[in-house]
């Protein structure tokens, strides 16, 4: 084949990787119609519910914008959602109930996100330790520290600080409006600064990105920062929800597996180099949409853990398909 000939192929690949997460958002939303209709649940469409559902994925979406990036750069984090329990706990604590603490309170936190990210980039980049193993280890470290010290609720989050995650501006909550804002900052610097275009150049070839000339271990402990202070800034949301901090609540494996599955949906390869934050919201969109079909569905909690299992396979799978056939 010739080159004249694969061009368009490649081109209607990407317009197929571009649009995908778009389309399979679609698809969930019109299940979610129709499930509604069909159950006589109508009252499941309206505007503040659908709101209500953005909103239950604040904390997911939040954490998920920083687990793009270190996917971009073909690592990943299994420690966020042990970083997302310290840095609530942390940030009850140094609260303790006074406005006058919410800024040290919110500073601490962001400090122990980036030094945790800025730990397992060099951990990751530098002694070349595989990722899911060097940020296992840290989610180890980090929820053995919190079980030696914390058993329970700690702390007390101030009237002031929870407007975070109940105050509104019109008919939207401020945390969503947040997170739209973050999402907006986050594409920026994926589509429009040298480090942005780095993050694909070494997530794609990282070999051929330091013969380019690019650093490609500051480039991974960056993005590894920035995935980390992500989760310390969901951390503060669930704190500020939950009026106090806990050592369960980013456990289980919600927002860590489920942050890399939000990402893999939204189209962002877990090789690394393809994807962005828009496929990533998308990606949060259709797992709100599926849980909500569920809920009005009334399918058994165990259930959905296997169905949910079973689409972000089937969503997986679909990509790696239609990405053979493209380069075939």
């Amino acid at each position: 084949m010739s080159i004249a000939e694969d061009t368009p192929r490649r081109k209607a690949g990407f317009r197929f990787e571009r649009w995908a997460p778009l389309i399979l958002l679609g698809g969930a939303l019109a299940i979610y119609v129709v499930v509604a209709l069909v159950t006589g649940q109508a009252q499941y469409l309206t505007f503040d519910n659908l709101i209500a559902i953005l909103g239950r994925s604040i904390a997911l979406g939040i954490t998920a914008i920083g687990q793009t990036f270190v996917i971009l750069v073909a690592s990943i984090d299994l420690s966020v959602a042990s970083l997302i329990s310290a840095t609530a706990v942390l940030a009850s604590v140094v609260m303790d109930g006074s406005p006058a603490m919410i800024l040290p309170a919110i500073l601490a936190a962001i400090a122990l996100g980036g030094l945790v990210g800025l730990t397992n980039g060099l951990v990751v980049s530098g002694l070349k330790v595989n990722p899911l193993i060097a940020t296992l280890g840290m989610s180890l470290i980090i929820q053995g520290c919190l079980s030696a010290f914390v058993s329970n609720f700690a702390g007390e989050v101030p009237a002031a600080f929870q407007m975070f995650a109940y105050g509104e501006l019109g008919p939207f909550p401020m945390a969503l409006l947040f997170l739209g804002l973050l999402a907006v900052m986050a594409w920026a610097v994926l589509r429009f600064t040298k480090f942005g275009s780095d993050i694909y150049a070494v997530g794609g070839n990282e070999e051929a990105a330091r013969f380019a000339g690019i650093k490609t271990g500051r480039v991974v402990i960056l993005s590894h920062v920035i995935c980390s202070i992500c989760a310390s800034i969901a951390g503060l949301y669930l704190a500020s929800r939950l009026r106090s901090g806990a050592p369960w609540i980013g456990s289980d494996g919600v927002y860590d597996l489920e942050s890399i599955a939000v990402v893999v949906i939204g189209g962002t390869v877990l090789a690394g180099g393809r994807g962005g934050v828009w496929g990533t919201m998308a990606g949060m969109l259709i797992f709100s949409l599926i849980d909500s079909v569920f809920n009005i569905a009334g399918v058994d909690s165990f259930a959905k853990q296997v169905l949910r299992g079973i689409i972000i396979v089937a969503a997986v799978a679909f990509y790696a398909i239609r990405s053979k056939r493209i380069v075939a």
